[in-house]
């Protein structure tokens, strides 16, 4: 059974940083391309950032690039979100999620995940 844990998430002012962290169980971590969403209140999930099984070529949303930075530990079955200069619009439920099959490429497609965690929240404050 597939298993991922966030965490990290918390009340930050606007221009400060948070480091998100997902503890992933119940399949060989480092065989899946991870990813972290969104959800801000009232609208849909948003791609935020998804790295590679071998952590090359990361991908990021339009909305985050030069912020945020996805990485991962195999060896710990951990991926990261480092996320620095928050804004007032970052605040959402961050999710963890992970593709459905091994060896398939990093994705910028929310649907294209089909594992989630339970989601950490991120609020920034004005």
């Amino acid at each position: 059974q597939v298993q991922l844990v966030e965490s990290g998430g918390g009340l930050v002012q606007a221009g400060g940083s948070l480091r998100l962290s997902c503890v992933a169980s119940g399949s060989t971590f480092s065989s899946y391309a991870m990813a972290w969403l969104r959800q801000a209140p009232g609208k849909g999930r948003e791609f935020v950032a998804a790295i590679s099984r071998s952590d090359t070529t990361p991908l990021y949303g339009d909305s985050v690039k030069g912020r945020f930075a996805i990485s991962r530990d195999n060896a710990k079955n951990t991926v990261f979100l480092q996320m620095n200069s928050l804004k007032p619009e970052d605040t959402a439920t961050y999710y963890c999620a992970r593709r459905a099959r091994a060896g398939t490429a990093a994705s910028p497609t929310v649907n294209d995940y089909n594992y989630w965690g339970q989601g950490t929240q991120v609020t920034v404050a004005s």
